[in-house]
């Protein structure tokens, strides 16, 4: 009688591909980091939809959440861009490559500070990508500072009390005409797979602001025997700390309309509150509105918060051809002497 081995087949996609098909390297970022929650939904996301990796684009500027680039869709194309201009790098990138699916991250930092001009450009043309900020308030590379979604009234360690008051990025991108704007919290995995497989399905600019803690320097104590109390008062010879492990913050489905506190690793609460189920997330005047309530209790809005259709992206804009222009020859894409005489004589 032979042996025979059991061996369970991996499990594939339509494509077929296996889940391991879709991850990167493995994560340099804090333990308990959102960033990396949010990581693993767009693998399970790009698995589920059956997206071939080698034809998608990852692009990033610079901060914690652009390393998060290198940690999922390891065989796909991958370009980090310099603080604050991944939206001309990614415009750029689609102009070229209309059949390949562009997926931006960014931090709060990076968009809402040094990349916020670039970020609203980016809205009005309406290049066709995918633009996930990862936002936690702070400048986590850096040390700790306040980026500009910082809380008016926040304490961190380093900056000391933030007087000026949060740019919403939601508010931000529907106002600059972004056609589908969502937010989602990295501990809430069904909803925020749901969000991406929304987002990666529109034609346009798609911006998911995620929620995502930082598990490092938003600790803080006023105790003398504190960490900040020793950084104010010893001279280093180095820069030399310890992160502790923190388990990923996570929260129990809940209902529409409702809310519910989260406890953050330094013992603050954020309010989430699910959108209402008969929210109309085509009216652009209720959209700003429950952004801007939310805002004054202090809430953090989740869910599809506006979406158009009807707004006309990049390429409908510019005219280009159905074709790729990076797979056009040169004869097709070099004007004939003739067209420049025209133009030429019509200069006259």
């Amino acid at each position: 009688m032979s042996d025979v081995t059991n061996t369970k087949a991996a499990k594939t996609n339509n494509i077929g591909l296996e889940k391991n098909d879709y991850k990167g390297l493995p994560s340099t970022l804090c333990k308990g980091c959102g960033h990396d929650s949010v990581s693993a939904r767009i693998i399970n996301v790009a698995y589920d939809m059956g997206l071939p990796p080698h034809r998608t684009i990852k692009i990033s500027g610079i901060g914690c959440s652009s390393k998060s680039p290198a940690y999922f869709l390891g065989r796909s194309h991958s370009f980090n861009a310099l603080h604050g201009r991944m939206p001309s790098v990614a415009t750029g990138a689609m102009a070229a490559h209309r059949d390949l699916l562009t997926i931006g991250i960014s931090g709060d930092g990076d968009t809402a500070s040094i990349g916020l001009g670039q970020f609203k450009h980016l809205l009005r043309r309406n290049v066709p990508m995918l633009y996930i900020v990862e936002n936690n308030g702070v400048y986590g590379l850096t040390k700790g500072q306040f980026s500009a979604t910082a809380d008016e009234g926040q304490t961190l360690k380093y900056a000391g009390v933030n007087e000026l008051p949060p740019i919403d990025i939601c508010l931000e991108a529907i106002v600059g005409n972004c056609g589908f704007v969502a937010r989602s919290f990295a501990g809430d995995p069904r909803q925020v797979e749901t969000l991406l497989k929304a987002a990666i399905s529109y034609k346009g600019t798609a911006v998911i602001d995620i929620i995502s803690p930082c598990v490092t320097f938003n600790n803080h104590l006023s105790s003398t025997k504190s960490y900040p109390f020793g950084k104010d008062h010893e001279i280093q010879l180095q820069e030399l700390s310890y992160i502790p492990h923190y388990e990923e913050i996570t929260i129990d489905e809940y209902d529409d309309g409702t809310r519910k506190k989260v406890q953050l690793h330094d013992g603050s609460w954020i309010t989430l509150k699910k959108l209402e189920k008969g929210h109309d997330p085509t009216d652009f005047g209720q959209a700003v509105n429950i952004l801007q309530e939310a805002q004054s209790k202090k809430e953090l809005i989740t869910g599809l918060i506006y979406i158009n259709n009807n707004y006309k992206d990049l390429h409908s804009v510019l005219g280009t051809v159905d074709q790729p222009i990076s797979s056009l020859q040169e004869k097709d894409l070099r004007p004939s002497r003739e067209s420049l005489e025209d133009i030429m004589a019509g200069m006259r």
